[in-house]
Parts: C-alpha cells; sequence; structure tokens
C-alpha cells in the first residue's frame, strides 16, 4: 500500500491546528460565559425601558447593527440599562475600548450585569486583581455569572477557601458553571459532595459536567480498584500467544502471531462480543450521561458511549457513536471505529481511520497498521508502524517488534526489542525474552524473566516456570507454578497438576483439572480423564441377543474427544470400544486412522480385525509394521504366519523378534515356537 506523504502531514497539521482553535475558543467561552448570561439580563432590560421612538420594527427580530443604534440612542439619553446592554454587546464584539466607557458608565449608576462586565472586560486586558474587584461587587449584589468568576479568580491564585466560598454562592444559584468549577474543586479534593454539583451542572446541559458524572458513576459501579471505562485498545486484551508445549519438557514459545495490541479486548467486536446484556444500576445511569454529553458533542463521551454498545453487541450504534467521535479528532474513537470495520471484513476501510489515528499519534492504531502489513507480507512497513507505535509511547510497538524479528529469524534483534519491552514492565514479553535465553541454553538468565513475567500475570510465564523447575527434578516448585498458571485457565498447567494428582493418588484433584484441560481443548487431558472416568466402570455383562444397544458413556464421549483430535491411543481405544459393541466399521476407522499416524498398537489391532474378515495378507502387512516398530505380539503373529505357510527361517526371525520385544509371556510362547521350528528345520 502507498501512503501519502508531505500532502497527508499537512492535512494531519492542518486538522490539529482546527482542533487547537476549537478547544482555545471553547477556553474563551467558558471565560467569557457569565458575559453571555449578562448580556442577556442587560439586553431584556434594555429592550424593556428603551424604546426607540421614531421605528415601529420588532425588537424581536431587528438585526444586531439596530440593536446597537437603539441602545446607543438611549444610551446617550442617559438611560443606565442601554449603557449595560451597549457595553455588553461591543464586549462581546471585542471593542473593548468602545465597551468600557459605558460599562463604567452602567457600573457608576450601580448596574450589577454591567459591574461583573466590566469585570470580564479588565481580566481580558490583564488587570486581573482590578477585574475581581468588580466582580466582587456585582457577586455581593446577586450576580451568579460574577460569583462563578470570582470564585475561578481566587482558586488560580490558590486560595481554596475563597473559591469554594464564591463558587457555592454561583452554583446555588443555578449557575451551571459555577456548579460544574465547585464541583471540579471539591473533586480535587476527594470531597464527596462533588457529585451533587456535577449532577446540578449535568442537568442544566452542562456536557463536560455530564461526561465527569458519568465517569464517576462507572467508577463506583465497577470493581474497587477499576479507573473509569478504558475505550482504548492496548493491550486491553492478551492475544493467544500460541502455545506450543504439550507437558514437561516443552516450552511456551512465542510465534510471530496476531501482536500485542493489534486485537481489541475480550469481549469486543463480532465472534468475541459478549453476550448483549441491558447495563443495570448505576452502570444505566452512567450510560445515560454519557449519551446526553455525546449528544451535545463531547467527543470523549461519544466513545465512551460507543465502547459501552459494542461490550453489548450493538455494534451498528457502536458505530456511530465512534464515527462522530472520531470525525471530531478523538483518535482514539478512530482506531476503535477501524477495528469494528475489521471485524466487518472491510478492512481498507479499517485502514483509512487506523492510518488517522495513528497520524494523531495513537499508538494503538500504529500497532493495527503494523500487523494489517505484517499479515499482507510487507514487513519494512510493519516495522515502519511499530517503531511508530514505540515512538508514541505504546511499549507493544518494541514487543510487536520483536515478534517480527523472530519470525524472519533475526533473533539478535529480537532479543533487543523484548528486552526493551520488558525493561519497560511488558509481561509478555519478558516472558518471550525469557524463551529466548532458555532456547539459547541460558535457563539462569531466563528464569529471572519469567519470574518477572509471572509476577506480572503471565499466566504462560508461570507455566514456563514450572516446566524449567520440572526439567531440573523439583517437582514440588514446578507444582506450585503449574498451579497458579491452572488456576489462571491455563490449560497444559492443569493438565500437569492433573498428572501430579493422579501420581499422588488424588483422584478427585486430578478429575477436576483434568476436566479443565480436556474442556480448553488439551486431547492428553482428554484422554487421562477418560481412563479415570473408565476405571469406574463396572464390568459389562455377558451380551444378550436382541438387546438395545446402550448409549455411549462419558468416558467413550471424552475417548471420542481426544480421538478426533488426533490422540492416538484415544483412537485405538475408541477402536476397541466400538469393536467391543459390535461395530466393525467403526472399529476399523479408529484402528486405521491411528495406524496411519504411527500407533503401533492402533496396526497390529488393525491386523487382528482383518485377519478375522479373512484379509490374512493385508493384516500381515499392518503387523510388519507395527513389529517393526517394537510391537512383540505383531512380531509372534507373524511368526505364526510364517509357519504356518511353511516358512521355517522367516518364523525364527520373528520369533526371535518376539523374545526381544515381549512383553514375558510373548517371549515365552515365542522361543517355544522358535524351538519348535528349529527342530522342523533339522529333521
Amino acid at each position: 500500500m502507498v501512503f501519502m506523504g508531505d500532502r497527508a502531514t499537512l492535512l494531519e497539521t492542518g486538522r490539529f491546528v482546527q482542533r487547537h482553535a476549537r478547544s482555545a475558543a471553547d477556553e474563551i467561552i467558558e471565560t467569557v460565559a457569565a458575559v453571555d448570561a449578562a448580556v442577556h439580563t442587560a439586553a431584556k432590560a434594555a429592550s424593556r425601558t428603551a424604546v426607540d421612538d421614531a421605528t415601529d420594527t420588532d425588537t424581536e427580530t431587528e438585526t444586531e447593527t439596530e440593536s446597537e443604534a437603539r441602545h446607543r440612542r438611549a444610551a446617550e439619553r442617559g438611560d443606565v440599562a442601554a449603557m449595560s446592554a451597549l457595553g455588553a454587546l461591543l464586549l462581546r464584539r471585542g471593542d473593548l475600548d468602545g465597551a468600557e466607557p459605558y460599562l463604567r458608565g452602567a457600573t457608576a449608576e450601580g448596574d450589577r450585569a454591567a459591574a461583573n462586565n466590566l469585570g470580564v472586560l479588565l481580566h481580558q486586558r490583564g488587570y486581573a486583581d482590578e477585574a475581581a474587584g468588580w466582580w466582587r461587587v456585582a457577586a455581593v449584589a446577586g450576580s451568579a455569572p460574577a460569583a462563578h468568576a470570582l470564585g475561578r479568580h481566587h482558586r488560580e491564585r490558590g486560595d481554596e477557601p475563597a473559591a469554594e466560598y464564591w463558587l457555592r454562592q454561583a452554583a446555588e444559584q443555578g449557575h451551571a458553571l459555577g456548579a460544574y468549577a465547585l464541583a471540579d474543586l471539591l473533586e480535587h479534593r476527594s470531597d464527596v459532595g462533588a457529585e451533587r454539583w456535577l449532577r446540578a451542572a449535568a442537568e442544566q446541559g452542562h456536557r463536560e459536567a455530564a461526561y465527569r458524572l458519568a465517569l464517576a458513576l462507572e467508577r463506583r459501579a465497577t470493581e474497587p480498584g477499576r479507573g473509569p471505562h478504558d475505550a482504548g485498545r492496548a493491550e486491553g486484551g492478551r492475544p493467544d500467544t500460541g502455545r506450543l508445549a504439550a507437558g514437561a519438557g516443552g516450552v511456551v514459545g512465542v510465534p510471530a502471531g496476531t501482536p500485542v495490541g493489534a486485537v481489541p479486548p475480550a469481549g469486543a467486536g463480532p465472534g468475541g462480543a459478549a453476550e448483549a446484556q441491558p447495563p443495570k444500576g448505576g452502570l444505566a445511569e452512567a450510560e445515560q450521561w454519557f449519551r446526553q454529553a455525546a449528544a451535545r458533542g463531547h467527543q470523549r463521551a461519544a466513545l465512551h458511549l460507543g465502547a459501552i454498545l459494542e461490550k453489548r453487541g450493538e455494534l451498528k450504534e457502536a458505530g456511530r457513536w465512534y464515527l462522530s467521535s472520531a470525525k471530531e479528532g478523538e483518535a482514539k474513537a478512530a482506531c476503535a471505529l477501524g477495528f469494528l470495520l475489521r471485524d466487518a471484513g472491510d478492512q481498507e476501510s479499517a485502514a483509512v481511520w487506523w492510518l488517522r489515528a495513528a497520524q494523531d499519534g495513537d499508538g494503538n492504531a500504529a500497532n493495527a497498521l503494523g500487523a494489517l502489513h505484517a499479515a499482507r507480507g510487507e514487513q519494512q512497513t510493519a516495522e515502519r508502524w511499530y517503531r511508530a507505535a514505540m515512538d508514541a509511547g505504546d511499549v507493544n510497538g518494541a514487543y510487536n517488534l520483536g515478534l517480527l524479528c523472530a519470525a524472519q529469524d533475526r533473533i539478535p534483534q529480537a532479543e533487543q526489542w523484548y528486552r526493551r519491552a520488558a525493561y519497560a514492565g511488558h509481561r509478555e514479553a519478558a516472558n518471550a525474552l525469557a524463551v529466548l535465553l532458555l532456547q539459547a541454553g541460558d535457563a539462569n538468565g531466563a528464569e529471572p524473566w519469567f519470574s518477572k513475567a509471572a509476577e506480572a500475570g503471565s499466566v504462560d510465564a508461570a507455566f514456563n516456570l514450572g516446566i524449567l523447575h520440572a526439567g531440573r527434578d523439583d517437582d514440588r516448585k514446578a507444582l506450585v507454578w503449574y498451579e497458579r498458571a491452572a488456576a489462571a485457565g491455563h490449560t497444559e498447567a492443569a493438565l500437569q497438576v492433573g498428572i501430579a494428582a493422579l501420581r499422588d493418588g488424588d483422584e478427585r484433584t486430578a478429575e477436576r483439572h483434568l476436566r479443565c484441560a480436556a474442556g480448553g481443548g488439551s486431547a492428553e487431558a482428554a484422554f487421562r480423564l477418560a481412563t479415570v472416568l473408565d476405571a469406574r466402570r463396572p464390568e459389562p455383562g455377558p451380551a444378550v441377543l436382541g438387546a438395545p444397544r446402550e448409549e455411549k458413556t462419558e468416558c467413550e464421549e471424552w475417548y471420542e474427544r481426544a480421538a478426533q483430535q488426533g490422540h492416538r491411543r484415544a483412537q485405538v481405544r475408541v477402536g476397541m470400544l466400538a469393536a467391543g459393541r459390535g461395530d466393525l466399521a467403526e472399529a476399523d476407522r479408529w484402528y486405521r486412522e491411528a495406524a496411519e499416524a504411527g500407533s503401533r498398537n492402533g496396526a497390529f489391532n488393525l491386523g487382528l480385525l482383518l485377519a478375522r474378515e479373512g484379509s490374512e495378507r493385508e493384516a500381515a502387512l499392518w503387523w510388519t509394521r507395527a513389529a517393526r516398530a517394537g510391537h512383540g505380539r505383531a512380531a509372534l503373529r507373524l511368526a505364526l504366519l510364517a509357519a504356518r505357510r511353511g516358512e521355517l527361517t522367516e518364523g525364527r526371525h520373528w520369533c526371535a523378534r518376539a523374545v526381544e520385544l515381549g512383553p514375558a509371556e510373548v517371549a515365552e510362547r515365542a522361543a517355544r515356537l522358535s524351538e519348535a521350528l528349529h527342530e522342523e528345520l533339522t529333521a
């Protein structure tokens, strides 16, 4: 894919400037919101007292120019309300020089709104203390906007008691900005009263208050210690690292699979979405306030709302809110929208939004782009985006660079990037680094990194520590780490704990862990669980002609599950159970599958089945394969076949092989047969 160069950079820079300008404007509006309220009050007063005798124009529809002219004429006649309104109008326009004499004149006559607006004017000129003096005059006279402005003035100077006093005056008069500023002050002090004023401001339409109230409600409704809803994707859900170990002696590998940070968190998107459920309790109210703030254009609220809806499985509406937030420049929303589009199969559109988010500094989007290009085989481009993620402060970028280098057998570089991510606290990078060190024969160097990763919560690292200690014959320590990994849901660790429990004779504990491992997909665990259950089955009674076929027992179902996953011993056992039921076709299928996969028992049993059906020639082929693989009974069968055919030398050869392989009763029979064949040969 060819990416835009300088033109794209200019476009993104332009978007940044626009966003910065909007942010600055918001701050100005916040600062002079008191002016809006005062202007509105003064304008209404002026329209009640100042009447243009020269015209019948309706003041509801007059233009700003006409309104200014009417107020100016009234002000020149000494109308105080008109002077206040004209000063406010000019102040809003930015004509400070023109506004000041009218505001001072109206203030001298005791106009409260003019005193507040004069304070705003002086504050804009840089005379903060003089501005505060006029705000105090207006606030004492009952002006809520002035009390709000005075409270902010005191807070900026670190006088929190005075700030709280004046902000509370504004808030108690129903001033939304005052309520919000008071809530912010109280929240800064961890005062529980903050929520009351956030709610008051939110109910009056203050969108930031609605957003922060939603965060507070969500934080209280979720488990202790969790922060507000995190709609970001970076390391939100640990991807499957492709566990390769199948028991003691193996180590969990970290192949170049799905990079961290390039997947949505567990429970998000199609195929991984949690079952849709309506929110409950405080979460429902939090969602309501997120929705209200988002509807008023709050981009972070739209992002949070989208994340809530996505988690609930309402992907279409989630996409709409992500899109709304992304269009306003929220990089995390653009990244999340990209994941939704990818999950819907529109990878190209996803890449567009990831590109936009990555250029706005979102490391997770850069990781997603890196993964996209790596999957296409565009390694250099992938590396560039992973580096961009790392430069954006996303430690997953370094880890993904390690994965990329490892996939290309650039082991020294992979170790370098894993080490960098591990030192930054990335637990899976620490595990991957330890795996590399262990594969290089440095077990002592690997152990501290496994420990660091395990203590940070890496389940794979805990399992690998178990393998490390098992390799040193320290079964006690190995079991401790296996149990820790098993408790976190690690399938192979649960298998190892189950095996240890069987070895110690604790069948109940063994069954519990084997069930967990088998349920997690371990074929070996399914087979071992089946053997435990099989040992409890009563001995079958004699077959009764015409009796209905019995249902499969649980142990048979587990044998079959293991067999379907390619477990050769389970395949042989399923074949034996089928043969016992008289289902020879099913028995043939499983014996053959096991035999072709290299099972000598499968080959021997298949030979028995074929011999019973009269296919002795084919039976001999499978017995030969089994005997060459070390099956003594198969060698004895071949010796008997050769003896019947008169091939005495061949028979003695297989007798010797059977004696060598055993077991004891087979060796004894083979020895007697060999002696008889020798007598025949020498007779």
